[in-house]
């Protein structure tokens, strides 16, 4: 099992590439996958972590917990993207999109023990002290 863990800064150039923090880079070589995530973040996945997901997902669709209008969002969205020999990616149009980046934008790509995550980095500091708060018990 992969694990991520640990938070970077970074900026999306005016392309829409983003490259991957070296800590990360090359559990994600030669490619890796980008899929909506939650929140409003975009999810990068390893080959196996993405194998993981879909087997979930499928279940869930299945089961009758999450819908064929989910399951097709999700997939439709869902990109397979090799990194280069700087260990850049593009990141759809679509996904940018949907977590608010930008071409030439800051970004957070942080670890989320089994994929890594990319932020809008005001909805991921709004995640995080969210989460604080909830750790400490101090939110409703």
């Amino acid at each position: 099992m992969q694990r991520f863990v640990g938070r970077y800064e970074r900026q999306v150039d005016d392309k829409g590439r983003l490259a991957l923090p070296s800590a990360f880079r090359a559990r994600f070589e030669p490619r890796c996958f980008l899929a909506r995530g939650q929140d409003g973040c975009i999810d990068v996945m390893t080959e196996e972590g993405f194998d993981e997901m879909v087997a979930e997902l499928l279940d869930k669709v299945k089961r009758g917990e999450m819908s064929k209008s989910q399951q097709r969002a999700l997939s439709g969205d869902t990109a397979e993207v090799a990194l280069d020999a700087q260990g850049r990616f593009l990141i759809t149009q679509e996904l940018r999109e949907f977590s608010g980046i930008e071409p030439k934008a800051a970004v957070i790509v942080a670890g989320s023990f089994d994929r890594v995550e990319i932020w809008n980095p005001v909805q991921y500091s709004q995640q995080i002290e969210h989460g604080s708060a909830l750790i400490k018990g101090t939110s409703s």
